[in-house]
């Protein structure tokens, strides 16, 4: 259970530094540093507020926090689906 919830640990901070890699790319941010915060709340959907995207790239900014919800929440199915066939929570075992 440990290698797979830090497998999708890792996977999800690989798509995090490549959404934050595109804003760079495409010039929405400058610096690397402004782009991975802002590409860590808006895919967590926290969504500070402290840094914003210009009015050309928020729809981009919009498609991340979307993406986001989906691919934390199928992570969390699949974490639970393993949980009962390989992890602690077995099925038939506990309830």
């Amino acid at each position: 259970m440990v290698a797979t919830v830090l497998g999708l640990f890792a996977i999800h901070t690989v798509e995090i530094w490549l959404w934050a890699l595109a804003y760079v790319v495409l010039g929405a941010f400058t610096a690397v540093h402004d782009a991975l915060y802002f590409s860590t709340t808006t895919f967590s959907t926290i969504g500070y507020g402290d840094l914003v995207l210009d009015y050309d790239w928020r729809l981009l900014g919009a498609l991340e926090g979307v993406s986001g919800f989906l691919l934390i929440g199928w992570s969390t199915a699949y974490l639970v689906a393993a949980s009962t066939r390989h992890g602690p929570f077995r099925l038939g075992e506990h309830f």
